[in-house]
Order: C-alpha cells, then structure tokens, then sequence
C-alpha cells in the first residue's frame, strides 16, 4: 500500500468537563514538516505529540491543531493562590513592623498581584492520557485517508505505464525498415554520384546512421525502469523518493529517444512519452 501526502482527519473526544477536538490535515513536502497549534495549557504535550507523528508519519508538512471546549456551566471559578496569600500576608507584617506608617495591603492590591489568582484549567497531566488516545485515533483516520488517496495515485500510475508500454512497442520494429529504406538511399545516391562506387563507403554511412538512430539501449532501458516503477508500485510503503528518482531516469531515455529519431513517428512517440512522464511525476510529488 502506497499513501498519498494529502491527508484529513478530525477526531474528538468528551471528557467530564468539555471536549478534546484534534485536526490533523497534511500537504506534499520533500521532508516531514510538522506544525503544532495547542492551547497554553497543552504545550507541553508537543513533545511526546511529536514523537508519535514522527514514528507514524514519513514525509509531508503536517499540520496539528489540538483544542478543548468546556461545557456550558463547567467552568471553573479563578482560585486564589493560598501559598502566595500567606507569603504576601507575612511580608506585609514584616513591613508594617519596620514602617508602622506604611499602608498595609488591600483587597484590590492583593488581588492584582501576579500569579495570585489561578486560571482554574484542567492540570495538564489530567490531560495527557486523552490527547494521547485521541492523537492515536487522528493517526489511524488519516493514515487511511492518505492510504484511501494513494490507492488512486496507483491507479493513476499504473494506467500511464500502461501506456507507455504501448507507445515503446510501436517504435521498435520501425528501426529495421528505417535501416533498408536508408541503405537503398545511400546505395543509390553513391552509385549516381560515382563511377566505380565504395562499398567501404556505404558500409561506413551506414554505420555511422545506424549508431545515430538505432533507440534499442534506449528502449530497453526505458522497458527495465517501468518494470521498476511498477514493482516499487507493488512493494508499497515510504515510496515518494525512489519513484521521483524513476521518473527522471524515464525522462532522460525519453529526451534521448526524440534526439535520436529521423522518422516522424518515433519523434511523436518520443514526445507522447514525455507528457506520460511528465504527468506521472506530478503524481509522484504527492506520493510519501
């Protein structure tokens, strides 16, 4: 199974309090990319978070937004910082001893001190557990998503490979009737040009045409690195790099084929092979 870089999935999960809602979406990228929206309160779970997405995860700029939402009526009133109040409370004897005229503190000073006033969150460890379950249940849904997506990028693929072994299957045996008709053409010319002609000649002009039309290498390379690409097809998994590296390999024996022709047919097989090609490595671009 081969998986797409284009991913969704949207899980959530209801805790006593509220509700944990994870959205994981992804776009193509050379390397694994991940970004992380988390409230303040889940900070520090992107550590462990991250971990996890990148043992599941190979490639492809990920993007993760965590978010809670408490139910209507389950908030939580700010609480004061007890530990805080009784050390502000001593230090305000201290100084009041030193300074009997100081002013001594308020509600409203006390009250606008930093940290005194806690915001009544959920403590992070309480939701370690949930996020942890939900980030599980997020991967599962875009892992098969992305497999869903790279079912029809092979599709895809196959199909134009498909149709590359037409196109090759037709220039093959045009190069044998190209050879003949050039033969009597150079025979034929060398004998009105010359009395006594060279048959060293016309062995060497043939030669010399042969080796610049004759596509065989060309065409067995190119038949080997489809049967690649259909086995790396086959083979599944982490796939992206190694098809991008076929699709240039394919090109090149494409590029060579058209510099090659001296028939109009070949030189439009040639061509319809780099659209193919080209296509497919679009397709490849979104492949893991």
């Amino acid at each position: 199974m081969i998986y797409s870089m284009t991913g969704y999935a949207v899980v959530t999960k209801e805790l006593p309090s509220g509700s944990l809602n994870l959205e994981l979406r992804s776009v193509n990228n050379r390397y694994l990319d991940i970004q992380f929206r988390l409230p303040d309160e889940l900070r520090l779970l992107e550590a462990a978070m991250r971990e996890l997405l990148t043992a599941r995860l190979n490639r492809g700029k990920i993007d993760c937004r965590l978010s809670f939402f408490r139910y209507a009526g389950e908030e939580d009133p700010q609480q004061i910082n007890a530990n805080l109040l009784q050390k502000l409370l001593e230090l305000d004897r201290t100084i009041r001893v030193a300074l009997p005229e100081a002013r001594g503190l308020e509600v409203a000073d006390i009250l606008r001190w930093p940290g005194i006033l806690g915001a009544g969150s959920l403590p992070t460890q309480d939701l370690r557990d949930p996020c942890m379950e939900l980030l599980h249940a997020a991967l599962d849904e875009f892992a098969a998503a992305r497999a869903r997506e790279g079912e029809k990028l092979k599709a895809v693929l196959l199909e134009r490979l498909d149709r590359m072994r037409r196109l090759t299957a037709e220039i093959s045996p045009r190069i044998p009737a190209l050879l003949m008709a050039f033969q009597e053409k150079v025979r034929s010319r060398l004998q009105e040009a010359m009395i006594n002609h060279d048959d060293d000649r016309i062995r060497q002009e043939l030669s010399l045409f042969a080796s610049k039309i004759d596509v065989d290498e060309e065409l067995s390379r190119l038949q080997t690195h489809l049967d690649e690409v259909e086995r790396v097809l086959s083979s599944g998994g982490a796939i992206g790099k190694r098809m991008d590296f076929l699709m240039q390999e394919l090109n090149r024996e494409a590029n060579t084929i058209g510099s090659k022709s001296v028939d109009a047919e070949v030189s439009r097989v040639s061509m319809e092979l780099k659209v193919l090609i080209e296509q497919m490595r679009e397709q490849v671009q979104n492949i893991e």
